[in-house]
């Protein structure tokens, strides 16, 4: 039987076949961990549409130029963590400062 982290890297080999990025260097363990923060941080269902949305704006700025694929996605991923973080602090009522 295969361990989750066989199962996850496997998945993610097929989606990215399956759209034809091949070369596209994914870090699963840097998007699972931004999906927790979404999720404990503002509600559980945010933890998807967090990891979505930072994955279409890292795409939409390496398509555009605006950035090299790495750093676009490098950049995402700590622009929703941030945020994330921030709104549970504003929850809290605290700074995320």
């Amino acid at each position: 039987m295969k361990s989750q982290d066989e199962t996850l890297e496997e998945w993610c080999r097929s989606l990215l076949q399956a759209y034809e990025l091949e070369d596209v260097q994914v870090d699963i363990n840097a998007i699972l961990s931004l999906a927790g923060v979404a999720a404990h941080s503002v509600v559980r269902p945010a933890a998807p549409l967090t990891t979505f949305i930072a994955g279409y704006a890292a795409g939409l700025a390496a398509g555009s130029g605006a950035s090299a694929e790495a750093g676009s996605m490098d950049k995402a991923l700590a622009v929703a963590r941030a945020l994330a973080s921030d709104y549970d602090a504003e929850a809290a009522g605290t700074s995320g400062e």
